[in-house]
């Protein structure tokens, strides 16, 4: 899945102010990753608030950026659950025609073994018709997919091809790293660790912040598969407060705000999540401000 390798975005699902999906600024936000450079789009991950999307709002999204994309970009569409067995089902009845690959959250609220989950990941590699990117985060399901099981799966089944690993321990990325099967592969779910997993071997990011600057993020992700560490880092350095900065107050209420900034999309989430507080907003204002007078 040489396609896959670089950088990824998990696209935001942008809101009108009645809250209903606005596709005319999901189609910009789309064209506007496309021409920036990126290398894959993601549908429906977190930070698309798939969590608050009813089905209708799913086939929406999903169908606004399949026609927007118009097969120029690899595309990866989200499915995951803590139900074994509805996940497998779901991944058996979508039409994933247009899509390349499926990203699959490890299972969250239940806090299953190990074995329970890759018994999980097992199941629905065996029900879907399409490579399954694994993806740990444990600071949203509680409980962390250990490198031992991570890498059970990547041996044991062949349409596992990769993990987004957004445990946020290069330690722990290091293991799976060192240990994986030629050809799997090791994606970065933190803008943080981005860099430091593609110059430690990974295959690149699927990013929140590169879909707002997709131009300098998908720049120092090539870059560092590049092995051009320090350029690479300059460009690290200059973003890490914007980064730090999008995630203070919740995904996707701060990526949401930098849209805003840009002029390509509301800032409107749905609870439980709430938009960035004015104070933030100004921040990010000003930060992509001064970003790009220093990009001239």
């Amino acid at each position: 899945m040489e396609q896959l390798v670089g950088t990824g975005v998990a696209l935001v699902t942008p809101f009108t102010e009645d809250f209903s999906v606005d596709v005319n600024a999901l189609e910009q936000i789309v064209e506007h990753n496309i021409q920036g450079g990126v290398d894959y789009l993601v549908v429906m991950g977190t930070t698309g608030e798939s969590a608050t999307l009813s089905k209708a709002d799913k086939l929406l999204a999903m169908d606004v950026v399949v026609r927007t994309n118009a097969g120029r970009l690899p595309l990866v569409l989200g499915v995951g659950g803590n139900n074994t067995s509805a996940v497998a089902e779901e991944l058996s009845t979508l039409d994933l025609s247009d899509f390349d690959a499926i990203l699959s959250v490890s299972p969250y609220y239940n806090k299953p073994t190990q074995e329970g989950i890759y018994q999980h990941f097992k199941a629905i590699a065996k029900a879907s018709p399409k490579p399954i990117i694994l993806y740990n985060v444990p600071s949203r399901t509680g409980s962390n997919m250990l490198p031992e099981t991570t890498l059970r799966l990547a041996h044991d089944v062949p349409n596992i091809i990769g993990i987004k690993e957004a445990c946020g321990d290069m330690v722990q990325i290091d293991k799976i790293i060192k240990g994986k099967p030629e050809g799997f592969m090791v994606i970065s779910g933190d803008d943080f660790t981005a860099l430091p997993t593609v110059l430690a071997g990974g295959a690149g990011v699927i990013s929140v912040l590169g879909q707002g600057l997709p131009s300098q993020f998908s720049k120092m992700i090539n870059l560092g598969l590049e092995e051009s560490v320090d350029e690479a880092y300059q460009i690290h350095h200059s973003l890490l407060p914007l980064m730090q900065l999008i995630f203070e107050e919740g995904n996707p209420a701060g990526i949401k705000s930098v849209f805003e900034s840009l002029g390509l999309c509301r800032s409107t989430v749905r609870l439980p999540l709430v938009e960035a507080t004015a104070s933030l907003k100004t921040r990010i204002g000003t930060f992509l401000r001064a970003l790009d007078t220093a990009h001239a």
